[in-house]
């Protein structure tokens, strides 16, 4: 372990990439006036697919966690580059200890952070090795010593849904555009990165992550994932106020969306051109479970931790459920949503 060099005048001595970066020569630097213009179109190409190798979402998250480390670096005059295993070791031993911010981190923010290096150390043309003793016999010793098991969060019933989406104001747009979130990710049993990644049409943006498709029968969700492509199929609901159908397209009517992400940001009575973040899911589990009494049973302190956007999911997996939603877990690749009606109707 060496003190780092001279820092850069911005104060960070090497920023994190804003996109992956490419090895493509540049043509015209090296052909001036004469490199072929077809070569430069393609260099222009290959960066393009390059960056669309990952969302825009985690590339920030990446970045963040890039500045989180070198700034733990320059503090302690360590070298932020070339990856050292030994500094990386002391740094694991800081953000589990809560020497870094006074609050320990999990296990689990341990290990995002230490994914995120990785992919900055790739990117800058470094090999990480996080078999390395110095690291990897850290990390196991903080698994071993504050590890525990997931909290598992508290599962949404149909009942329960009818209740939060009671607390909604329908008649403003935050109100529709609820609705239609609860109601399609609860049908759709949908993580709450699937929900906000949605657009409304195929390969509509660079950062979506699927789309929506409204038949006479329903709805099919298109979504791509780390093992590939499924589909997802929702039915009609028989009543309208509960119905993802229905909720969806009322949303889609009255924000005056036709193109690009599906679920936005409202600003007062306007409608941002933005993507949700998964964080609003989370958010929105949360408050309208507490607003319509769910688990009421509960002291206001621990339900306030038994809702998450997870929680939606949950309840689509619950045993008294699988008979009746299990079939939309397992769609793949089918082209018409004949015979899912009752997926709908069992929300309403």
């Amino acid at each position: 372990m060496t003190p780092d060099a001279p820092e850069s005048p911005t104060g960070d001595p090497d920023p994190a990439p804003a996109a992956p970066r490419l090895v493509v020569e540049n043509t015209r630097a090296r052909g001036g006036a004469y490199a072929p213009a077809h070569l430069v179109t393609l260099a222009e190409t290959a960066r393009d697919y390059a960056e669309a190798s990952s969302s825009a979402n985690t590339r920030k998250a990446y970045a963040s966690d890039w500045r989180h480390y070198s700034a733990w670096t320059r503090r302690h005059a360590f070298p932020a580059l070339p990856p050292d295993p030994q500094v990386l070791g002391l740094y694991i031993a800081a953000c589990a200890s809560g020497a870094i911010t006074g609050k320990p981190c999990s296990v689990r923010t341990i290990e995002r952070r230490l994914s995120a290096l990785a992919w900055n150390f790739a990117q800058r043309g470094e090999k990480f090795d996080r078999a390395d003793r110095h690291v990897a016999t850290v990390l196991a010793g903080v698994r071993r010593t504050q590890g525990r098991p997931p909290e598992q969060k508290e599962a949404i019933l149909p009942e329960d849904l009818k209740a939060m989406i009671a607390t909604l104001d329908l008649g403003d747009l935050r109100g529709l555009r609820d609705r239609a979130i609860l109601l399609v990710g609860f049908a759709g049993g949908l993580r709450r990165s699937e929900i906000v990644g949605l657009d409304c049409g195929a390969q509509q943006t660079q950062d979506g992550t699927g789309w929506t498709e409204i038949l006479d029968k329903g709805i099919l969700v298109t979504l791509r994932g780390k093992t590939g492509w499924r589909e997802v199929e929702i039915g009609r609901g028989s009543s309208d106020l509960s119905c993802p159908v229905v909720a969806l397209e009322a949303w889609l009517k009255f924000a005056r969306i036709e193109h690009g992400p599906l679920f936005r940001r409202v600003i007062g009575k306007t409608v941002g051109p933005e993507r949700l973040a998964d964080k609003h899911v989370a958010r929105l589990v949360k408050q309208t479970a507490m607003a319509a009494g769910v688990r009421g049973d509960l002291p206001e302190s621990e339900r306030a931790q038994k809702f998450a956007g997870h929680s939606l999911r949950a309840g689509l997996a619950q045993p008294a459920l699988k008979g009746l939603y299990g079939v939309i877990m397992e769609s793949s690749r089918k082209s018409t949503l004949s015979g899912v009606e009752e997926l709908g109707a069992g929300i309403s």
